[in-house]
């Protein structure tokens, strides 16, 4: 049996209908149960989206060195006016903004202030930083900081600044090195300079290597928050230029 010419565009037409209902249908529920998430640290090779909250020395000096390496940056700090010739001369991937619009921005946020601000901060940007990855370079001084810095350094600045940021991703990153060595060290010849790290989440610490490796040194995981204790204000290894290799030896790890 044989079909007629009329008969054979209806069916065609049919089975276009169905393909286009069935496909239609795929996306609704695309849209309803959402694509399969991907974490910050799952595409190494892309670009990060970093928010650098305090760019003075060693937010400015990390700054050039993730914008180098092809990451998207909003810089802010009190006064972001005066960081518009900083991120005209890193190129057309970096903007500034204030506080808040770095921590809304990024992906990973740095922050780099006065560790007596570090409360405030947390209050200020709960909601906006809730969830995220936070690079914590601060430092307590008692002259500077006050009372609150002689508590930060009994409990160790992983404990103490985690208590801050309550419900972000933590890591104590690039405070064990001084803003000169930290601008002018990078990717030099020879065996890179160690950067010590310390965080409770895996792929923070995941994403804080690639950042230190990004900015032309060489990650140390000592280990988690409590470990940050090691490479503080005042320890054996505090401002030290040392390979990793001797990082590690220094830190017995």
């Amino acid at each position: 049996m044989t079909m007629s010419r009329g008969a054979s565009h209806v069916t065609v037409a049919r089975r276009s209908v169905l393909i286009t209902i069935a496909l239609a249908t795929f996306a609704c529920v695309v849209m309803l149960i959402g694509a399969p998430s991907r974490t910050v640290a799952e595409s190494d090779a892309s670009p990060l989206k970093i928010g650098i909250i305090g760019t003075g020395r060693i937010g400015g000096a990390l700054a050039k060195h993730w914008a180098k390496a092809g990451h998207e940056l909003v810089i802010s700090s009190r006064h972001p006016e005066e960081l518009q010739d900083l991120a005209r001369s890193l190129g057309p991937k970096v903007r500034t903004g204030t506080p808040r619009e770095a921590a809304v921005f990024g992906d990973v946020v740095l922050v780099s202030i006065p560790y007596g601000a570090m409360p405030q901060l947390g209050r200020d940007l709960k909601a906006e930083l809730a969830g995220k990855i936070v690079l914590d370079t601060g430092n307590p001084y008692p002259g500077r900081d006050g009372d609150m810095a002689e508590e930060a350094r009994r409990k160790g600045t992983g404990v103490a600044s985690a208590e801050f940021f309550p419900g972000v991703r933590l890591v104590r990153a690039f405070n064990a090195i001084n803003a000169g060595a930290l601008a002018g060290e990078s990717h030099r010849k020879g065996e890179l300079i160690g950067i010590p790290l310390a965080g409770d989440d895996a792929e923070a610490l995941k994403v804080a290597q690639r950042l230190v490796r990004d900015a032309g040194f060489e990650p140390v995981v000592v280990g988690g928050l409590s470990r940050a204790k090691d490479f503080d204000v005042g320890t054996p290894v505090y401002t030290r230029l040392l390979t990793a290799a001797e990082l590690r030896k220094a830190l017995g790890l």
